[in-house]
């Protein structure tokens, strides 16, 4: 089932799926010189030439993959397929992005492998979209509240943030249309799903009004989706409707599997993969094949698809108890859940949450204030925190929030 031969149909049994289409050979480019830095990069990691004097590495028998795969075969149990632990293909390891390809299918978002390139992570690949398509002092929209980190590496480009509110519903469309009208930039980064910091998704409607806004103005939608392998089934998704002509659309697997493996992936039209990969290959030289190979394992060997299981299942637990015990002492304002791990919730509005941060440090409580995912700290967001619903029980941050109420 995980990597699609059988499909379950309840109470019928299972079933023989249609046949998986055979491997692409990876398409190469620059094959008769490898003259430029691109180039020789590609060639150093896609080995295409037979006599390799201009290749920059030591051969692999020279190196230490003997030892260091021993290692890894006593301390994971993988197959003998998982000794490679030298540079792999600058697009990402290739079976991975195959099962990725029909994770999506299932999304109704059709790419090939081809349209798929690995990351570390989501912010390596924004990073990768900003120093395509950004240049210094170009405006871009962000959703306020919002994704922080973001924000920083836009600054980090000289990028001129413009912010487009976040409702309870998802961006002000109103708002989206006067400043893409007023401010013409050629980007929109957002989450439609599971939204960060408010954990809020937008409706099918809002993303069907964003899509036409964004054609007319010619503004590219990346569409940051780090929880889409925990959204119920059948939640509507951006690049789905898109057909990825103008959305490019950012995936994880730090956020459902594990922050220290840093795999993620991008998915978009063939030139902008194309080109995102010779930045990848200037700026990394490329990502962790072995890390792609040990997420691969998980998800051909169906233990992936087994953990989504119970993840989802802690999520809506510990949602459902976060919004309980908050209601139970007076913090009734909150957006959320979305399917995600975080909560909005609204304090009274003489209540600063960065001053009630820094009062909750003094007792070893960890506090994230509105105002870190507003583009401005004196925002109407001032009053208002990100809660994770995997910490919401603790007894010690109740206290702390309700004593902070009834002063």
């Amino acid at each position: 089932m995980a990597q699609g031969h059988l499909s379950a149909r309840q109470g019928a049994g299972f079933f023989v799926t249609r046949p998986r289409p055979s491997p692409m050979d990876e398409s190469t480019h620059d094959l008769s010189e490898a003259v430029d830095s691109v180039s020789l990069l590609r060639e150093q990691l896609v080995g295409n030439f037979a006599v390799r004097v201009g290749d920059g590495r030591a051969p692999a028998s020279w190196m230490g993959g003997t030892e260091l795969t021993r290692l890894i075969r006593r301390r994971t149990g993988l197959s003998d397929e998982m000794s490679d632990v030298e540079y792999g293909m600058p697009q990402g390891y290739s079976p991975l992005r195959e099962s990725l390809a029909m994770s999506l299918a299932g999304r109704s978002i059709h790419a090939s492998h081809d349209q798929i390139m690995m990351t570390f992570g989501a912010n390596h690949a924004f990073d990768l979209i900003i120093r395509h398509f950004i240049a210094p002092g170009e405006n871009v929209l962000v959703e306020t509240p919002g994704y922080y980190p973001l924000f920083g590496k836009l600054r980090l480009a000289k990028a001129k943030l413009v912010g487009v509110p976040r409702t309870a519903s998802g961006p002000d469309l109103e708002e989206f249309e006067r400043k893409a009208r007023q401010y013409r930039p050629r980007l929109f980064f957002l989450q439609p799903n599971a939204h960060n910091p408010t954990g809020s998704s937008m409706s099918l409607k809002s993303m069907h009004q964003l899509l036409k806004l964004a054609d007319h103005y010619g503004v590219t939608l990346v569409e940051d989706d780090v929880f889409a392998d925990i959204l119920p089934k059948g939640t509507p998704h951006l690049a789905a409707l898109d057909g990825l002509e103008r959305v490019i659309y950012v995936g994880t697997f730090s956020k459902t599997l594990s922050t220290g493996l840093r795999c993620g992936y991008v998915a978009g039209s063939r030139s902008v993969i194309r080109a995102l990969v010779d930045i990848k290959m200037l700026t990394v030289v490329n990502t962790s094949t072995f890390n792609e190979m040990v997420i691969h394992d998980l998800l051909a060997r169906g233990r992936y698809r087994r953990h989504l299981a119970q993840l989802r299942e802690r999520v809506a637990k510990a949602s459902a108890t976060a919004i309980r015990v908050l209601s139970q002492i007076g913090v009734s304002d909150v957006t959320g859940p979305g399917g995600g791990y975080y909560l909005w919730a609204r304090l009274p509005p003489h209540i600063n949450t960065t001053e009630l941060a820094k009062r909750a440090s003094e007792q070893g409580i960890f506090i994230a204030p509105g105002a870190i995912f507003s583009l401005r700290p004196d925002s109407t967001d001032a009053n208002s925190m990100r809660i994770n619903i995997a910490h919401a029980n603790d007894h010690r941050f109740l206290d702390f929030v309700s004593k902070t109420l009834k002063a």
